[in-house]
Formats: structure tokens, C-alpha cells, sequence
């Protein structure tokens, strides 16, 4: 029997009405020369915009460069703004031009690319009173600089401290990037010395298992630095699987279409663990789903061909992704583009981005909506990451969670048995009241005793 000659078969009854075309939005793709809408991109055809070398070229870094690529496109006040913004920003500017392409310049203050890379002085709150800087503790953890050993058997190595953009609400914002008016780093450079006490250790470890490579981020490292790290870790009998983190994915995606040396050295890393029956993924950083492009596509796509697996690590940001229309959508186009969402970090208390936090609440409502709108497996786990060492924890696992004063508390009993980590909301999105205890220091640590009793005595 032929094609031509299959019989014609009636489709079942539907038990659900017709799919509203909204629903398909994920597939929908911005494709096209978009960056043309930018004066300063106007006249640059496809294959310069697609070369990484011409990105990284044109890649603003400084606040003065920057302001000026979007005079013209933003309202004045903006500008002013924006200029007082980097004044007080602990992070040093970094935008590419495929990502100032992608912000709407016509509403630049709401729009959820700007909110994450461009600060604006009208909208800095202050610090939360318990933030520190290290908030996450990476630097207690390591055992030599540049090498955190916190979970028993996965460590993270941070070997350079540059990114291709930089991120204002970046949880290490104490080594990465360029001194601030507001922050001198932690100098963390990719030197070979420093690789070598890190490997060293590693390699004395056989519990350690699973390393992540990060910093900075891995797609400012060299290819042949991706192909001596890679196999160094590999060659290693007790590690079983590496991870290449970088942002890079969603802020440069030319570097995968264009940078064929980078690719090729990913690509014989990857082979060199398949060979030796080890795994190796990248990790990427997607945030919105208009981060998310028909060149995002392509990049992932040449991966996928080479059978490397995707995954992401979200950050849960105030007017970025805190809706369920938001997450929802972006989740299902990660997925669209067979790329893992893998993690939701409720935001990490940083300096200068308590205007991006949300509440602990926000993260419970929305896991409890995205579940069932995808695959289980592109299904994302929202977890906070415990201030002071506690390491990555089910959002909804905390042992008490006071919402009137924003106080939850975690324990690690795998990690740091016997402690508890108290992470906290951002005071703006608490009542008037507790506002009002928080503006008052001789109340802090009442507050917090009382929620780390509640936690010892009557866990949730």
C-alpha cells in the first residue's frame, strides 16, 4: 500500500477545547536583522552582527560609552538615570550589542533586559541590613582560592573572574569584573599557579566527584585553557563530571556560531568524556524569555548535533521573571530549544540589587504553577541558596518561614549538620509594621531569634 492509497482516518473527539494561540508563544522565535533598530547597529549586516569577534569588539564597558550608544533611543531622563545608576552599582558595565539590541528602548525602565544590566538610581533600595557581600560564603568554603569544597562529593572552581557581559545582581560580585566606586575585588585571575593548587586538591579528594567550572564565566576562558582544563579533570579517576557554566549562551550566542576553535575544544572535551564513560554539560543563564532568539536556537542547536546536553540556572527576579506568565513562558521556550531548565534561584542577597529581589512566597507560588505545564524533566526546582554555607535548598524546605517579618530558615543536615541559615525577604515587600521593626537595629536580632526557635522547636 502506498502514501496515495492510506485510508483517511477521522480524528478522535477532543476532550479539551481548541488551544489558545497564546499558548504557542514559546515557538515563536525573534528572527530577522532586530538589531538594526539600534542607530549605532543600523548598517551592520547579518554576518558581522553573527561574528563574536565583532561582538566582542563593540561590547560596551564603560558607563560614558554606553549612555551614548543609546542617546537618541531613550528618553534623556533615562539617561541621566542610568548615569547615577553605575555610579552606586557594586558590578562594572558590561553589555554586548546583541543584548543592547534586544532591550525595547521605547519603555527602557520596565523592560526585564535593562532591569538586569543597566542600574537606574531612582530605583535603588537600600541594602538589606543583614546582606553581606560574600553573601553565600564561597570564600569560608575553599580550601585554596578559587575552589569551593561545600557539598561532600561536587566543588566549584572558579577559574577566571571576567564574564562576556555583567549581570548587576552577579552573587559574586566580590571577585568578578573590574573594581567599583563601591567594591575592590578579590582577585581571582586565570593563572596557572592557582589552577595547579586547585587541581591538586581535587585530585587528593576521591569523594570529589562532580566539579563545576566556572567564575566569571567559561566563555571568556581561551580554547586551549577549555581543553587543559577539561582533560586535566578528566585524566582524574575520582571525577565523574564536569560542567562548563557560562552566561555566554544568552547574552553571546555568535561565540557558538562563529568562535570554531572555542566550539571544537568544547566539542573534544565532551568526546573525551563520553570516550572515558564521564559526563560533560554546560550550564547556561537565561533569565526572560525575550533573551531567547532565533540565534540562541542556532547556538543550542550546533550543540545539541554534538549531543552536548544544556541546562539552566535561572535567577527569580523582581519584574523580570516573577509572574507565572513570565516563568511560564520561559520555561516552555527553554524547553522549545532543548535546553533543561534545571534551577530557579530565589535572588541571592546581594549589594545594590535589593530593587530585583522578591520573597521566598513568590518562588512557593510559582513552582506550585509551573509544575504540570511541561515534561517533569523541563521542569525547573526553585531553591533558595542558604546565606552563610547552607548550599542549594528546596525553596519549600525551610524548617519555619515567618512571612510578616520575612525570616525563613534551612537547615543542611548533609551539607552542615546541626546549623541554620536564615535567608531574608526584601523589607519593602513586608507589611508597614515589620518595616518599621526592621528600621529599628535593637529589633533585628529579636527577629531573627524568634524565627531560629520556631525553627528548632516546631519545624514546618
Amino acid at each position: 500500500m502506498t502514501d496515495d492509497t492510506l485510508p483517511v482516518l477521522d480524528v478522535p473527539p477532543a476532550l479539551k477545547p481548541p488551544v489558545d494561540p497564546a499558548e504557542l508563544a514559546h515557538g515563536q522565535l525573534l528572527d530577522g536583522d532586530f538589531w538594526r533598530r539600534i542607530p549605532a547597529y543600523a548598517d551592520v549586516d547579518e554576518a558581522t552582527f553573527l561574528d563574536h569577534r565583532w561582538q566582542s569588539k563593540y561590547t560596551i564597558t564603560r558607563p560614558d560609552k554606553l549612555l551614548r550608544a543609546i542617546e537618541g533611543i531613550a528618553p534623556q531622563g533615562f539617561v541621566d538615570d542610568a548615569a547615577a545608576g553605575f555610579a552606586r552599582a557594586p558590578m562594572a558595565v558590561r553589555v554586548s550589542p546583541y543584548l543592547l539590541s534586544l532591550i525595547d528602548w521605547k519603555a527602557p525602565e520596565v523592560d526585564p533586559l535593562r532591569i538586569q544590566f543597566i542600574p537606574l538610581a531612582s530605583r535603588f533600595l537600600p541594602d538589606h541590613p543583614k546582606l553581606g557581600l560574600d553573601s553565600l560564603g564561597e570564600q569560608a568554603d575553599a580550601p585554596t582560592p578559587g575552589l569551593t569544597h561545600r557539598y561532600p562529593d561536587k566543588a566549584l572552581f572558579l577559574v577566571i573572574d571576567t564574564c562576556p557581559v555583567y549581570c548587576r545582581f552577579c552573587t559574586r560580585s566580590y571577585a568578578v569584573g573590574l573594581d567599583t566606586d563601591t567594591v575592590e575585588k578579590v582577585q581571582l585571575k586565570p593563572k596557572k599557579d592557582r589552577w595547579s593548587q586547585a587541581f591538586a586538591y581535587i585530585a587528593s579528594r576521591p569523594e570529589l566527584e562532580d566539579i563545576v567550572i566556572s567564575g566569571g564565566d567559561a566563555f571568556n576562558l581561551r580554547a586551549d585553557w577549555i581543553r587543559e582544563i577539561g582533560t586535566r579533570l578528566l585524566e582524574m579517576p575520582n571525577i565523574r563530571r564536569i560542567r562548563f557554566a557560562t552566561k555566554g549562551l544568552a547574552v553571546m550566542p555568535q561565540k557558538i556560531l562563529s568562535d570554531d576553535d572555542w566550539f571544537s575544544a568544547l566539542v573534544e572535551v565532551h568526546a573525551l568524556g563520553r570516550h572515558t564513560g564521564k559526563e560533560v554539560a554546560l550550564h547556561t543563564h537565561f533569565n526572560h524569555p525575550n533573551e531567547i532568539t532565533a540565534i540562541s536556537q542556532r547556538a543550542v542547536a550546533r550543540m545539541f548535533s554534538e549531543g552536548i546536553t544544556v541546562r539552566n540556572q535561572s535567577v527569580l527576579l523582581r519584574g523580570v521573571n516573577d509572574t507565572t506568565d513570565s516563568m511560564g513562558l520561559l520555561v516552555k521556550r527553554l524547553g522549545h530549544i532543548n535546553v533543561h531548565p534545571y534551577y530557579v534561584y530565589v535572588h541571592d542577597m546581594v549589594k545594590g540589587a535589593e530593587d530585583m529581589r522578591t520573597t521566598v512566597q513568590t518562588a512557593l507560588d510559582l513552582e506550585k504553577w509551573v509544575r504540570g505545564t511541561t515534561a517533569g524533566f523541563n521542569t525547573p526546582t526553585f531553591v533558595v541558596d542558604a546565606p552563610g554555607g547552607g548550599g542549594k535548598r528546596n525553596a519549600h524546605s525551610y524548617e519555619h518561614y515567618d512571612r510578616e517579618t520575612g525570616i525563613s530558615v534551612y537547615t543542611a543536615p548533609s551539607v552542615k549538620p546541626g546549623q541554620y541559615f536564615a535567608y531574608f525577604d526584601p523589607i519593602d515587600r513586608l507589611s508597614e509594621a515589620a518595616q518599621a521593626r526592621w528600621a529599628d537595629p535593637a529589633q533585628h536580632q529579636a527577629m531573627i531569634d524568634a524565627a531560629l526557635e520556631q525553627a528548632r522547636n516546631n519545624p514546618a
